[in-house]
């Protein structure tokens, strides 16, 4: 009996806000924390790091290649050929890194899916979550998928916009965010080397 008056009244608690919104985002922490710790356990996290490092300085080579291609020719041929040697085995390296990483997903992805599909059917169908500085409706696109009243969210939408900041801050607590990716400059940079094509010479 007191069970089921702790459960109802639990319920009731995080049915709406602003308890919906605290136990969303105790959720993703939750969450947030199981994957950091299963990544840690699963996946050699300095070989990453360390390959990551690799990866990097070498999209930056790419870079001063291309300058060599109008002052030296004949240096350009050979440092041209040379990196094309070793990028064909650092693409190797990406896909085993990228199996690496999966290694944490797979272990998570069927209890997720069970809990989020109860969670979000169940206990907040059609619940409004949480408070949006903006009318939802209004975002092209996915306004109706998000939308749980004019300022309204849903939970997916809360747990997604939890989800980004939260996973970032626990990563970085726990020490297991790249170093190697050198923040929004470094992403684009390294971008801005990919799209580098070598000329003819």
């Amino acid at each position: 009996m007191l069970s089921l008056i702790f459960q109802n009244t639990f319920l009731d608690l995080i049915g709406s806000p602003p308890g919906s919104m605290i136990f969303v985002l105790l959720l993703s922490v939750i969450t947030a924390s199981i994957s950091t710790l299963l990544t840690r356990w699963l996946v050699d996290t300095e070989e990453i790091n360390r390959k990551q490092t690799q990866i990097k300085a070498h999209e930056e080579e790419k870079q001063k290649i291309v300058e060599l291609a109008e002052v030296d020719p004949e240096r350009y041929k050979k440092a041209r050929k040379k990196w094309e040697r070793k990028d064909g085995m650092l693409k190797k390296t990406q896909q085993r890194m990228a199996l690496q990483r999966m290694k944490p997903t797979c272990v998570t992805f069927l209890p997720m899916i069970i809990i989020f599909g109860v969670l979000n059917s169940v206990v907040f169908s059609g619940a409004q979550v949480a408070l949006s500085p903006m009318h939802a409706n209004d975002i092209p696109l996915i306004g109706n998928f998000i939308s749980a009243g004019p300022i309204w969210i849903n939970f997916t939408a809360w747990y997604f916009l939890c989800s980004l900041g939260i996973n970032t801050l626990v990563q970085r607590l726990l020490k297991l965010q790249s170093q190697a990716s050198g923040g929004m400059g470094g992403m684009f940079a390294g971008q801005k080397a990919k799209a580098l094509e070598f000329p003819d010479v």
